[in-house]
């Protein structure tokens, strides 16, 4: 009887392989992080395959313009939020890792009270995020790093669903200052998508302010089912990523409330066109 000539191994067994090597290092601590908790071991490993599997198969996610970010060097990615939980921001991040040349890692800015909320926070910091201040997106834009920011904040995710695709005011420009301080190309990015995965019915504000939230919603299906309705609608999803702004030409001019303004309200004006576009593209939510 001839011997069994060797096949290559059962890919469950090298799945359990590599995730007992990585809670080795894990338990062991042989693993890095940067001076803002960033850890790419951890994102690449556990939190975007989570990910890539929801904006894959779960929201169908189509992507353009990708060629538009930066391959090397600092980049501020500038998006449009909405869908009463910021999955949108995760999102991206995952599909710019995964779809860009460079395998590159969005470092988002979020809220205060993201880093507020246990757990949350730990993963925010984890996953690369840091709190949305000048201070902190300058120290990163100066290292080359991709710096995601959404400038509607609350104001977009915490919106009606009667409201939905209209961005809403981007607050004080301070992601323009820290693109002209560091001389960094603004890559607006447009997402069509998110509006529709918890639609936002109604938000019972003396609950929120019970509960020091910025809202509360009702959708469809929160309160309603319980924990199921947090599992988001299986909305189609397109996202692109529009052409840079450069700003090294108005390094000057971080101080200047008007230049700040203008260049604003050029990014907020451009998404707002490209999310019309993306929408004529995709007439059906829930469609292929």
């Amino acid at each position: 009887m001839g011997a069994v000539p060797d096949r290559p191994g059962d890919p469950w067994d090298r799945r359990v392989a590599a995730g007992l090597a990585f809670l080795r290092k894990r338990l062991s601590g042989d693993y890095e992080v940067d001076e803002f908790g960033f850890d790419p071991e951890l994102t690449g490993t556990v939190l975007h395959p989570i990910l890539r599997r929801l904006y894959r198969d779960w929201f169908r996610t189509e992507v353009t313009g990708m060629e538009n970010v930066p391959v090397d060097g600092a980049g501020l990615v500038v998006g449009n939020h909405s869908g009463t939980v910021a999955l949108d921001a995760l999102v991206l991040s995952a599909v710019l890792h995964d779809r860009h040349p460079a395998s590159r890692y969005l470092r988002l800015l979020g809220a205060d009270l993201v880093f507020r909320i246990p757990v949350v926070s730990e993963l925010a910091r984890k996953s690369g995020g840091t709190v949305a201040c000048n201070a902190d997106a300058e120290r990163l834009l100066g290292t080359g790093e991709l710096v995601g920011v959404f400038p509607e904040g609350f104001k977009g995710i915490g919106k009606l669903y009667a409201d939905r695709y209209r961005l809403q005011r981007f607050g004080r420009g301070g992601f323009v200052s820290a693109a002209l301080r560091t001389g960094t190309p603004i890559v607006p990015v447009a997402i069509v998508g998110a509006e529709e995965t918890y639609p936002m019915l109604a938000d019972i504000k003396p609950l929120a302010r019970l509960l020091k939230l910025p809202y509360f919603p009702v959708t469809p299906t929160f309160p309603w089912l319980g924990p199921l309705g947090m599992v988001p609608l299986p909305s189609k999803w397109l996202i692109e990523f529009c052409p840079p702004i450069p700003t090294a030409h108005l390094t000057d001019a971080a101080d200047d409330p008007l230049v700040v303004f203008n260049l604003a309200d050029q990014v907020r004006e451009t998404i707002q066109q490209t999310v019309h576009q993306l929408l004529e593209r995709r007439p059906d939510p829930f469609g292929p």
